[in-house]
This record gives structure tokens, sequence and C-alpha cells, in this order.
């Protein structure tokens, strides 16, 4: 069984690794835009922590895809490592996807967002579904 106390992934080509220490503080899904095409994929699933639970080893790049939400990437494979959210009122929150942890079946998804955008092949999952963001984001 996974220690779920303490978790480990990173990038595809390992120049950057990261570790998470404790639970996170919600699990979601997400289809929006933006998510789809930075992951090339239908949807991301993704756990986020407080920043104090994240460490992060190797040199990453970023860029800013919305005001507040910043995505870092391995500058030599180039596979997102982690995004920094910060709130309007500054607080930030680190969302590191399902896919960059070394172990699968951690944690699944409490509900869906931007679900207007999920590909009608997709069956929804039993989860709060939200149109467009989480409620509280």
């Amino acid at each position: 069984m996974t220690d779920q106390s303490r978790l480990i992934g990173g990038c595809a080509c390992g120049n950057a690794r990261f570790s998470v220490s404790g639970p996170p503080v919600r699990a979601g899904l997400c289809h929006c835009l933006t998510c789809r095409k930075a992951h090339a994929g239908a949807f991301n699933p993704f756990l986020v922590f407080t920043p104090d639970q994240v460490t992060v080893e190797g040199p990453l790049a970023s860029w800013e895809s919305s005001p507040g939400y910043r995505r870092h990437f391995c500058g030599r494979c180039g596979s997102r490592v982690l995004a920094e959210n910060f709130s309007q009122d500054g607080e930030a929150e680190y969302e590191i996807s399902l896919g960059s942890f070394d172990d699968t079946g951690i944690f699944a998804p409490q509900y869906e967002s931007w679900v207007v955008r999920r590909e009608p092949w997709l069956t929804p999952l039993d989860t709060p579904q939200f149109m467009g963001n989480r409620q509280g984001d």
C-alpha cells in the first residue's frame, strides 16, 4: 500500500522531482479548455496542497495561463510539474496532476469542474459537478 503521508513524483525525464507531505486539501478533475490544452488530454485530475507541504528539486520554467495561475514545467522535457494558484486574498495553493506522481491509485477526485467542456463520451463521476470553477475557488 502507498504511504500517503509522503508522496513523490516528477517530470517524464527525471530532471525535476517533487515530494508532498500530508493529505491533500482536496482532489479534483478539471475539464476546462486550458487544462485540456496544457495536458494534451480530455481532462486533468489533480491534488491540491499548501505550499509548505510541497518540496521541488530541479529547475522549472513557468508561464501564467490566467491571472493568478502559474503553471510550472520541466524546461527539458516539457512535463508539467505543478501549478501555483493564488486566491484573491493572496493565499497560494499548489495543484499537482495525478499523472505526475510515481504511484497510481493514490486519490480519487472529489468533484469535477468545467463539466460544460467534458467530452460527451466520458461518463460523469459520482461527485459534485460544476459547470465552471468549483464554488469557493
